[in-house]
Order: C-alpha cells, then sequence, then structure tokens
C-alpha cells in the first residue's frame, strides 16, 4: 500500500499537495454526481426544452459574470480561505436545495436559483485552487501534481460521479444534492488542513483591479496565437453548447435512455478521455500542436454529425467514447499553448479571459439550443452545431498555424 500511496503521490510533493489532492478528489465527486443530477431534476419537473437548456445557462453563466473577478482575487486574497469559505457556503446551498426536494416542494425558479449560486461559488472555489499547487510543489512537479490533479477530474469527475449521482436520483430526489452537499463540505475540510506558505499580497494593489483585468485583454488581443485559441474556443462552445444543453432530453427521447443511462453518457465520455491521457505523449511526439488543433476540431465537427443522424445508444455511445478522448486531447493541447506564451505575472489573467470565452460561448450556445429543440426537435441542435463548426473549421483553418509558435512570447503590454 505504501509504495501504491508513493507512486500515485510522491512524499517530495509534500504534505500539503496530498492534502490538495484529496480535497480536489472529493470535490470532483460531488460535481460529478451534479452533471447527472442537475438536469434530471429540471428535466423532471418540466419538459420545456427552453427551460431544461436555461438550466444548463445558469450554470454556465456564473463562470461568464465572475470569472474576471475571481481570478483578480485569487491574486490579492487569502485563496486558502476563499477556497473554505465559498465551498462551505457552497455545500449550505445544497442542503437546502436537498431538504426542498425531500419535502417534494420544489419549484423550478428555486431549482434554477440555487444551482446559479452554486455555480457562482463555484468559480470562486475553482479559480482560487488553481493557485494553490505552484505554492506547494517545486516548479519542476508542477507537471505531476496537475497530472494527478487531471486524473481525478477524469475519473472521479467523469467517470464515477454522473452514474452515482443519476442512481441516487433513482432512489430519490434529494439524494445526489445531499451528498453532493456532504462531499463539498468534507473538501472544504480537507483544504483547511493545508499549511501554506506566505502569499504576498500588495494592499496598493487592491485599487487597480479593472486596469489589471484590461491589461489582460490586451495582452491576448496582441498575440497571435492566444487569441486564435481563445477565439477557437468561444465559437466551438457555441455550437457545442446548443448541443449538450438538450443532452438530457437527446438521451431520452432521441436515444431512449433512462436516468442512469443518461449518467452512463459521461462515463462512457469519460473513458474515451482516460484513452486521451494514455496516448497523449503519443500524439505530441507524432504531431505538432496546430497539427492536433486541427484533427480535434474535425472530430468535433463530425461529432455533432454522427448524434444528429444517430437514434440508437449503440450508435451514439461509440460517438461519446471518441468525442471523450477528443475533450481530453483539446483540453491539454490549449493548456500547453497558454503555459508555453504567457508570461508568469499574467497567467491568471489571461486564463480569466479564456475562462470568457469559454463560457460566453456555452451560454450562447445553450440559448440557441434550447430555441432550436423546442421548435424543430431535440436533433435541431445537433444539426446547428454541425453546420457551424464546419464553417468555421474552414475559415478559422489557416490562422491555426499560429499555435505553433505559441512558445514565441512577446513582453506583457504597458499602458
Amino acid at each position: 500500500m505504501s509504495r501504491l500511496v508513493e507512486a500515485l503521490v510522491p512524499a517530495r510533493l509534500g504534505v500539503g499537495f496530498r492534502w490538495l489532492l484529496a480535497s480536489s478528489w472529493i470535490s470532483q465527486l460531488g460535481d460529478g454526481i451534479a452533471i447527472a443530477a442537475g438536469p434530471l431534476l429540471v428535466a423532471s419537473l418540466t419538459d420545456d426544452a427552453r427551460v431544461v437548456a436555461f438550466a444548463a445557462t445558469v450554470q454556465w453563466l456564473p463562470p461568464l459574470l465572475f470569472g474576471l473577478l475571481a481570478g483578480a482575487l485569487s491574486d490579492r486574497l487569502d485563496r486558502k480561505l476563499i477556497v473554505v469559505t465559498v465551498d462551505l457556503a457552497r455545500a449550505g446551498v445544497l442542503a437546502v436545495l436537498a431538504l426542498a426536494a425531500f419535502t417534494d416542494r420544489v419549484p423550478v425558479a428555486a431549482v434554477l436559483a440555487a444551482l446559479f449560486v452554486a455555480a457562482t461559488a463555484e468559480v470562486f472555489a475553482d479559480n482560487a485552487t488553481q493557485t494553490l499547487l505552484p505554492m506547494l510543489v517545486d516548479r519542476d512537479d508542477l507537471a505531476v501534481g496537475n497530472a494527478r490533479l487531471m486524473t481525478g477530474f477524469v475519473t472521479v469527475n467523469q467517470l464515477a460521479g454522473p452514474p452515482i449521482g443519476a442512481a441516487l436520483f433513482t432512489v430519490g430526489v434529494f439524494w445526489p444534492f445531499a451528498v453532493q452537499a456532504l462531499v463539498v463540505a468534507l473538501g472544504a475540510v480537507l483544504v483547511s488542513r493545508i499549511a501554506m506558505p506566505s502569499h504576498d499580497r500588495d494592499a496598493a494593489a487592491r485599487t487597480r483591479i479593472r486596469h489589471d483585468v484590461a491589461e489582460g485583454f490586451r495582452w491576448v488581443v496582441h498575440h497571435a496565437a492566444v487569441r486564435t485559441l481563445v477565439l477557437t474556443i468561444f465559437i466551438f462552445n457555441v455550437t457545442f453548447g446548443a448541443a449538450w444543453s438538450v443532452l438530457v432530453l437527446y438521451a431520452g427521447e432521441r436515444l431512449g435512455l433512462g436516468e442512469i443511462g443518461f449518467g452512463l453518457v459521461t462515463t462512457v465520455g469519460a473513458l474515451g478521455g482516460l484513452l486521451g491521457v494514455w496516448r497523449y505523449g503519443w500524439l505530441t511526439r507524432r504531431f505538432t500542436l496546430a497539427q492536433l488543433m486541427r484533427i480535434g476540431l474535425v472530430v468535433e465537427t463530425l461529432t455533432h454529425l454522427a448524434l444528429a443522424l444517430a437514434s440508437s445508444p449503440w450508435v451514439a455511445l461509440p460517438v461519446f467514447f471518441v468525442f471523450g478522448a477528443h475533450a481530453f486531447v483539446w483540453g491539454s493541447t490549449s493548456v500547453t499553448v497558454r503555459q508555453r506564451a504567457v508570461p508568469a505575472p499574467l497567467q491568471g489573467r489571461v486564463g480569466s479571459v479564456n475562462l470568457v470565452g469559454v463560457f460566453g460561448g456555452l451560454v450562447i450556445g445553450s440559448g440557441i439550443g434550447g430555441l432550436l429543440a423546442d421548435r424543430y426537435g431535440v436533433t435541431a441542435p445537433f444539426w446547428f452545431a454541425f453546420a457551424g463548426s464546419a464553417l468555421f473549421v474552414v475559415l478559422i483553418w489557416r490562422q491555426l498555424a499560429h499555435v505553433a509558435h505559441a512558445d514565441e512570447a512577446p513582453a506583457a503590454v504597458e499602458d
């Protein structure tokens, strides 16, 4: 057992990292449960596709609204205290939602409000959590630490959490939210055990949040590779958000899957993600980053087409598997591009700009998806996603060559 622990979490990473890893994995389990339980609860209360899609919107909107602020505050306040405080607040909201579901007195509007508040807290917790790792481990061990954290995301959040959430939902609609509240609170307790080094904060800088945010935007605009990356992520998340915002309806009405089957959709995607984890090193030795991104965009475009045509889970589930592998490869590649290109003092702010692109696209896409599904049926958002993705691939194809030079980072933009 000690050898397994040493292999998974080498002692050189320190006790603090082990507490962080334990907290991350247990919190990821709660988030994975919510992936299935949230849409299932909304779909059980209404069959209006616009409302179901709006449930996705209210969970994707907080990063768009508060991501930049969360990044600035993480650089100015006690990061561990941010994580502990907002996670305990999030656990409280989830406990109230579970109690309301238990009493069978939970209107759709209250569910949407609770999901929005919980997602808002998660923005601040996740942003601050990402800043803890560089404070706990040496620079040369960051790759190992990030790999362990990413493994938890794929296995616990994507693989185990959704089917557990779906199974708990079949037992009682309040159970997934009660369990999620418990594990989120436990994650906060585990983070509180970390002995953090001092985090130097410039008190005078607290009046310059607007300036700091603007500098991050200017840097992105002036850097071709990162600008192309953010634009691509934004457009493709519009198309992805349109399709995935009605995924719970698609799984039930088009594929004939029940609650458990809907949870397994995410599980199959996570299995594909594990394949991506396993073969990513092999891929990066044989393809440039620009080539990987081009291949990924083609795979995502064809995914939407395949799901628009599919009417059987035996056809759709392999597609979700391939998409899961693509999602990991794309995510890892985009992070690598940013890490190579962005100067250390701008990492947080440029990451926040990227976050706005990610969730801005998802919010816009979810609105489009709900309208299309309500008017033309649950496959209409997938046809929209295919057509939009195909058009953008053609337009952006040559520009993706900028990504190959992402490690040539210019200096930070001055006023």
